[in-house]
């Protein structure tokens, strides 16, 4: 099969959930096209990236032009833009076709001009499928394949923050259209299926899908009290509001009063690290908390295999933005590691409490310190929640078996098996 993807970053450093699929489409012998709208701003890339090649196979369509604030000025520059870069009457018909019934999309210069960058490129891009990776991408695949500039059978995944903060921004019709062109919905859990049925997708077209972990690669270590009695936490994620990084700072200096032993490392980086050293600074906790900055992903299973719980207190931002199922924990329980995290958006699908995890409500810092507290009493637990998490992870989310039911599904969508 042709398969294209639609990305929004790549190759980004924190969605190796997306770079999973790729290189295991490519290993099933598929031949697979990246489009991106921007390059990662980070030097560091998944060793993946490297070994398969995949630049190579990588285009990029991001706006790269100043976008007038004026929106008289803004719709006049669009439709100048059309006309100077149309090769095809047909298609310029569209496209002002497009700005007439859909002025608020079409006069989105950057919209427009990723629109555009597949019209410098040539002739119709044509692909067995086309899978978009989160719901504003697949609105950029919706208008691309009306306008006949991609072929394919569409299919768009959405993650989180695309049925939450987006359509909280947006407005609750914001993939109408996307509902009536695309052919198939991938949601990463139950609760985004129910939300994309209440926005108003056709629950035939949609069928769950978690991301998944390459299991081999993540070595079962299971956990125990260390000689020097050092308890070690770690989290791993991008330092913003969403992730409740300044939670589990607060709930760490609870316990370090009782426990001196503990140490907290947190890998990740974003526009909170200020806030994030400010508040470490205030709670005098700087020998025992430490940032950790952007690390590979070799180096995060490093620390994932040093570390004895990890803890991913997240939230809902004020914005509405919501995780999906952070991959990290997948991961974390693919080593053995117990975990603490929230009740927030799908992590109970993953997590389960009490099993292979402890969960709390979100923003309950005196909750994440009293299971913290738990978690460092009772070190026989460890071994017994990392062998469960691990067990479960290999059966559900093992990226392998995910990748041969994509693969299933793209041909079901093939053969017409699927509304």
């Amino acid at each position: 099969m042709k398969i294209a993807f639609f990305v929004t970053e790549f190759p980004s450093i924190s969605e190796t959930f997306i770079l999973n699929q790729i290189t295991g489409l490519l290993d099933r012998g598929h031949e697979v096209t990246i489009y991106a709208r921007t390059p990662q701003a980070r030097p560091l890339v998944h060793l993946d990236v490297e070994k398969y090649h995949l630049l190579d196979r990588t285009f990029y369509c991001g706006p790269y032009r100043t976008i007038p604030a004026n929106r008289f000025l803004r719709l006049m520059k669009t439709i100048f833009y059309i006309i100077n870069n149309s090769n095809n009457k047909s298609v310029l018909y569209k496209k002002l076709l497009m700005v007439i019934k859909s002025e608020k999309k079409a006069t989105s210069l950057s919209f427009l001009y990723q629109i555009t960058t597949f019209l410098s490129r040539g002739g119709i891009h044509s692909h067995d499928i086309v899978h978009c990776h989160f719901g504003p991408n697949g609105n950029l695949g919706a208008w691309l394949k009306d306008l006949g500039i991609i072929e394919g059978k569409f299919v768009t995944t959405f993650h989180g923050y695309d049925v939450s903060k987006y359509v909280k921004e947006e407005g609750s019709n914001v993939y109408d259209f996307l509902f009536k062109t695309g052919d198939l919905f991938l949601p990463i859990s139950e609760r985004f299926k129910e939300k994309l049925i209440q926005l108003g997708c056709d629950k035939q077209r949609i069928a769950v899908h978690p991301m998944g972990v390459d299991t081999s690669r993540f070595l079962f270590t299971p956990r125990k009290p260390r000689e020097d009695g050092k308890v070690r936490i770690l989290t791993i994620a991008r330092l913003v509001e969403k992730k409740g990084v300044q939670y589990g700072i607060q709930a760490f200096a609870k316990v370090l009063k009782k426990y001196p032993h503990v140490e907290y490392k947190i890998a990740g980086d974003g526009p909170s690290k200020t806030e994030l050293k400010s508040l470490i600074d205030g709670l005098n906790v700087n020998g025992h908390v430490k940032l950790l900055g952007w690390k590979r992903h070799e180096e995060i299973v490093e620390l994932m295999r040093n570390a004895d719980i990890l803890l991913a207190p997240s939230v809902t931002g004020k914005d509405g933005d919501q995780e999906g199922i952070p991959v990290v924990l997948m991961e974390a329980l693919a080593q053995g590691l117990p975990v603490l995290s929230t009740q927030h958006s799908a992590i109970p699908e993953l997590v389960q409490d009490g099993k292979f995890g402890l969960l709390v409500p979100e923003r309950d810092v005196d909750a994440l310190a009293e299971k913290l507290e738990y978690l460092i009493e009772h070190p026989e637990r460890w071994s017994e929640m990392g062998r469960a998490g691990r067990d479960y992870v290999t059966r559900y989310h093992n990226i392998d078996k995910l990748n041969d039911q994509l693969v299933n599904l793209y041909q079901r969508l093939l053969d017409g098996e699927l509304p």
